[in-house]
């Protein structure tokens, strides 16, 4: 059977390839719809659409590692949040598609999207869960820092990720589950960070959207330390 496609200016076409349709291409490349004749908009759109697509993925990892985790399987987590890794690497290498976004070339387009902004997207706010920051408002969500507390729980350590540290020859999968963890860790802040310089380059100390401040808001949160304890254990002197 020949699949049909109707396009954007009405005309029916044939679906290029099983590729096309695979990964459905016809659908995704008709996403895209700048509300300006701003020739940055669609570099912007693009961009938080990719974004979006990354927290899904990373969001997925991480609730494999956490199923993986209250199973008592710590390498299938390690695994799993490795992979992750990866993705929230692409995730900040993103930023890059608008490093060259100027402040003139953003207040183009900047008026036609309103009150939309990155703090109402859902993924992000379920991938803080999961690192331990709490959303009272929401409802609960797979989270690593609790798989791994039970996991640590479950194994008679009630000290936590310092007696983990602190007797590293006796527990080395968990050392490689925390630090593994750390990563993820340390990686969202990051990602954090360079928003905060797009912002910055962007529009400088304008007031943002959706009621936030703009970069002064964004500051205020690029040192937090997710899954803050394994942080604090290399504040301990181990030797």
């Amino acid at each position: 059977m020949i699949h049909m496609t109707i396009d954007q200016a009405g005309r029916s076409r044939v679906a290029a390839s099983e590729y096309a349709q695979y990964a459905c291409l016809d659908e995704l490349l008709q996403l895209q719809w700048p509300r300006t004749e701003a020739p940055a908009e669609l570099s912007f759109i693009i961009t938080t659409q990719v974004m979006e697509l990354y927290f899904k993925l990373l969001h997925h990892e991480w609730v494999a590692a956490c199923g993986k985790l209250d199973a008592g399987d710590v390498r299938g987590a390690i695994v799993d949040l490795r992979r992750g890794h990866g993705v929230q690497d692409a995730l900040t290498a993103s930023w890059e598609a608008l490093r060259t976004l100027t402040p003139a070339e953003f207040d183009e387009f900047r008026d036609a999207f309103g009150a939309a902004s990155g703090i109402q997207s859902e993924l992000y706010r379920d991938l803080e869960q999961s690192l331990g920051v709490p959303y009272p408002s929401r409802s609960e969500v797979p989270s690593l820092e609790a798989s791994a507390a039970r996991l640590l729980e479950r194994r008679g350590l009630a000290g936590g990720w310092r007696e983990v540290y602190g007797h590293c020859a006796d527990h080395p999968e968990l050392i490689d589950l925390g630090e593994a963890l750390f990563d993820a860790a340390d990686r969202f802040t990051r990602w954090k960070q360079r928003h905060l310089l797009s912002v910055w380059r962007s529009m400088g100390s304008k007031q943002g959207s959706a009621g936030t401040s703009g970069a002064e808001w964004l500051a205020r949160g690029v040192h937090q330390k997710y899954l803050a304890e394994l942080w604090d254990v290399r504040s301990e002197a181990w030797v």
